[in-house]
């Protein structure tokens, strides 16, 4: 079913058992699998792919008072992929080349920037800012008034917290710099800021502030040594800063961070990624 105010660009494909609601916007070659439902409000910008049973502009709480459709918008940028079972709340922003895997929820007033990856089963519960080329593996909870800056790695089963005493009506999300590293099954606690090129081990419990280019690990998590100390297990080179070392999938992947860097067209004192 496809709503009369709906804009429906050249080359779109339409599967199925999809719903297309009020006001929707789908621009060039996108391409909607069985059985979706794009909500009222909804943006999907050119070449996206929306994967089947996704629901794309869920309800607010504040449609569940009267049962109508208030209008909160939904912008997904150009050239998404968005696998199977994902649902995506209106009053949500997210940028170009976005990627996720399945069964991902993404909660309001969330903006994701470009370039972004989140995977399996991972929640996002909204009220978040997350930056450009963050890659989000499966299984992680992203509490809400998290802030997350640009180049940033979260590994499976982490947890950002919020609550400092729960339950409460208290939220301090955790702010996490650019190029920081949150190793797999670790627990940032609210309010925590992990700083530029911060190292969170595997397993940590974080309840303070991770200086900038500093390792932390255990329960609760202690400052053991600076990153660039971190070597190849295999190699027995130095690893981090890993912009330096790693390059698949970034802006700097033809030429290698530093040549990269040092084209960007702009200030010295704007110059800090």
């Amino acid at each position: 079913m496809i709503h009369s105010t709906a804009k429906i660009g050249r080359n779109v494909t339409i599967k199925e058992d999809g719903i297309i609601g009020e006001n929707v916007t789908l621009e060039d070659d996108v391409y909607i699998d069985y059985g979706c439902i794009i909500r009222d409000n909804v943006h999907i910008k050119k070449g996206s792919f929306i994967g089947a049973r996704t629901i794309i502009g869920e309800y607010l709480m504040d449609f569940y008072k009267d049962k109508t459709n208030k209008v909160h918008p939904l912008i997904i940028g150009e050239n998404a992929l968005i696998r199977t079972e994902n649902v995506i709340y209106g009053d949500t922003i997210i940028g170009d080349n976005f990627q996720s895997g399945h069964k991902v929820t993404i909660r309001e007033k969330t903006i994701i920037g470009n370039n972004v990856r989140v995977g399996t089963l991972s929640d996002i519960q909204g009220y978040c800012e997350i930056g450009n080329y963050v890659g989000i593996h499966s299984n992680v909870h992203i509490g809400q008034k998290s802030k997350i800056n640009d180049y940033v790695w979260i590994f499976p089963y982490v947890v950002l917290t919020n609550d400092p005493t729960p339950p409460s009506e208290v939220m301090l999300g955790v702010t996490i710099d650019s190029f920081a590293v949150i190793a797999t099954g670790s627990i940032i606690l609210p309010g925590v800021h992990v700083c530029e090129d911060g190292f969170v081990g595997a397993g940590a419990v974080v309840n303070r502030d991770v200086p900038k280019e500093t390792v932390v690990v255990g329960n609760p998590a202690k400052e053991i040594c600076s990153v660039s100390k971190i070597k190849n297990k295999l190699t027995g080179e130095l690893v981090y800063p890993w912009r330096y070392t790693f390059k698949r999938g970034m802006p700097w992947e033809e030429s290698g961070y530093e040549s990269w860097y040092n084209s960007l067209d702009i200030r010295g004192d704007e110059k800090n990624v």
